[in-house]
């Protein structure tokens, strides 16, 4: 047998051959993970275009993908939100390999929710929170007695606590052009009637009700900028909540270390001190 012939024999074996490789088709697919938990991919293919989208779960630290009905190889782009896309080439139905959630796109667990708002009413009172602090302050100011500091601030976390709730479910809703300097007035009412009286009056109770409600309004305005997660929207609620009070209260029991054990039996301190509070609301006013 000739060269020729074995060279055409070889030929034809290779051309018998069937070929392993994978036909590059015209499939694209897009996945971006978004901030507000969910991910959305984009599929292309030939002149058909669908939409799929879903929930991230907690816990999750990557994402695969896997198209069971492909049959040619096809591109596909991850990407996190606000971050560069990483594109990665599939074969098929095969799965694609993980690609890594960032920490901002991942919905937070319970637990986290509860520290993460938990420590936000604490830092919105101390140290963020002046205007509230200087409120409390005056409500402590009018008499150091338990009863009177017990019913004006029972009064005062009841009110805020509904306005809180109220405002963030989109009940209510007013401006802070309005709710700001209403703040500021309960807080330069506080001060003058510190000073015109020595005793708990009835109205008292129900005013300081009053301004507790303009002050759930604001303490609403920091979780409205912030974004209460959707899935953990009460425990967020509670939570911030409770260190808002926990915050006051802290903020009376010094008051009360500094005042009344110190200045027990000095009836003139009350003058001194609501002096002092006002002068300080004049100057950051």
């Amino acid at each position: 047998m000739g060269i020729a012939h074995i060279r055409a024999l070889i030929l034809a074996l290779l051309l018998s051959v069937p070929a392993f490789a994978h036909e590059i088709g015209t499939t694209r697919v897009n996945v971006v993970f978004h901030r507000d938990h969910t991910w959305s991919a984009v599929i292309v293919e030939g002149v058909k275009v669908s939409r799929r989208s879903g929930n991230i779960p907690p816990h999750a630290k990557t994402f695969t993908w896997r198209n069971p009905k492909a049959y040619a190889t096809y591109a596909i782009t991850f990407a996190n939100e606000g971050e560069t896309p990483v594109r990665q080439w599939i074969e098929g139905d095969a799965t694609s390999a993980p690609f890594v959630l960032s920490r901002a796109v991942v919905p937070p667990t319970r637990l986290d929710v509860i520290r993460q708002y938990l420590v936000l009413g604490f830092t919105h009172i101390i140290p963020h929170g002046f205007d509230h602090i200087l409120f409390v302050l005056g409500l402590f100011l009018l008499s150091a007695k338990v009863k009177p500091v017990l019913a004006q601030v029972t009064s005062f976390t009841v009110a805020h606590s509904i306005t809180l709730g109220l405002t963030i479910y989109g009940v209510v809703s007013v401006s802070p052009r309005i709710v700001e300097p209403a703040i500021a007035l309960s807080i330069a009412y506080v001060a003058i009637e510190n000073l015109t009286t020595q005793s708990l009056k009835p109205w008292r109770v129900a005013i300081v009700f009053a301004f507790g409600l303009l002050h759930g309004m604001g303490f609403a305005g920091v979780l409205k900028d912030l974004g209460l997660p959707r899935n953990q929207f009460v425990p967020a609620l509670i939570t911030f909540n409770i260190g808002v009070e926990a915050r006051q209260l802290a903020v009376i029991a010094a008051a009360w270390l500094l005042v009344v054990c110190w200045a027990r039996t000095r009836p003139w301190y009350r003058y001194a001190m609501t002096g002092i509070f006002w002068t300080v609301q004049r100057v950051i006013a």
